[in-house]
């Protein structure tokens, strides 16, 4: 008997676990505003099965509480039905870490595909495989899942992520014979594809970016509860190791680079509208000449 009751507790732990396991809060939108006379509802349909398939699907060995989860958001903008089923969009993507002891969520992802286009027709099963390439779809949903988690993991242990870059660098290989575009190197003149993005994260020369990551989050924004001058100081000598990855250009377009300095560019400005004089003047000086685009940006910081 008593083995018995020890057996369904373990079961009803193991369920409790499986209940809390999902990693991602994923809200998707999806907009039709650019396309006309078309059956709205298999968008409906759709926008339910991208949500169940992000939320439901679990993508680590890891336990994750309900308050744990990532959040994230994903808009799809269809910008052309080619055919019955088969759609051209782009892609955006946010996602964003909680800082220790705060209500304040920092963005780790701000990003925008322009390679999107998938197939589907309504209440077709949304099937993947981390082996091998079944759909589009399917595979650029789990390619942004793992490079969110990665990124996520980054900021709490350094290079904690390789493990889900990994995954999304597999998802890259199973999708290159597919024809899609985004998947290959020759796809971007530019180097701003999923083929470059991952490619730079796992790229040893983009190691410091990595440990920016790392030394921004979980031993600056973090270490702000405790000592925001402390958590502010560390933050500033971790733009000061950005600045040397800057100068050191291991390639003309740095995709990754722009990708880490288009979630923060917003945020270091804050961070540093309350600081002493001299530190507003080192960081402006840097952050000019690292991310000129954004230059007005950094106006509040003179």
């Amino acid at each position: 008997m008593k083995y018995f009751r020890y057996c369904t507790l373990i079961y009803l732990l193991l369920i409790i676990c499986k209940g809390y396991s999902q990693e991602l809060n994923c809200n998707i939108s999806v907009n039709t505003s650019k396309i006309q006379g078309t059956n709205k509802q298999v968008f409906i349909t759709l926008q339910k099965a991208l949500s169940d398939f992000m939320n439901n699907t679990i993508w680590t060995n890891n336990v994750f509480e309900i308050n744990e989860r990532i959040e994230c958001n994903f808009l799809f903008n269809i910008t052309e039905e080619k055919s019955t089923g088969s759609y051209v969009a782009t892609l955006n993507i946010q996602s964003r870490r909680p800082v220790y002891a705060s209500s304040y969520n920092t963005v780790m992802l701000n990003y925008v595909d322009n390679d999107i286009a998938f197939d589907y027709m309504e209440h077709d099963p949304l099937e993947f495989s981390e082996n091998t390439y079944i759909s589009n779809l399917t595979s650029i949903l789990a390619y942004y899942a793992y490079i969110i988690i990665g990124l996520d993991y980054d900021s709490f242990s350094t290079e904690g992520g390789t493990p889900y870059f990994e995954k999304a660098e597999r998802i890259v290989n199973n999708a290159q014979s597919s024809g899609k575009a985004g998947w290959r190197a020759s796809d971007s003149r530019g180097r701003t594809n999923r083929y470059w993005l991952i490619n730079n994260i796992l790229d040893q020369e983009y190691e410091p970016l990595r440990e920016f990551n790392y030394k921004y989050h979980r031993l600056g924004l973090d270490m702000m509860d405790k000592t925001i001058e402390g958590g502010r100081m560390t933050i500033k000598e971790s733009i000061v190791e950005l600045e040397k990855f800057y100068n050191s250009k291991p390639d003309p377009f740095m995709h990754y680079f722009q990708v880490v300095i288009q979630s923060k560019s917003d945020e270091i400005t804050q961070i540093f509208s309350r600081a002493s004089a001299e530190d507003k003047r080192r960081v402006l000086n840097i952050m000019v000449k690292i991310d000129p685009a954004n230059l007005s940006k950094y106006e509040g910081l003179k």
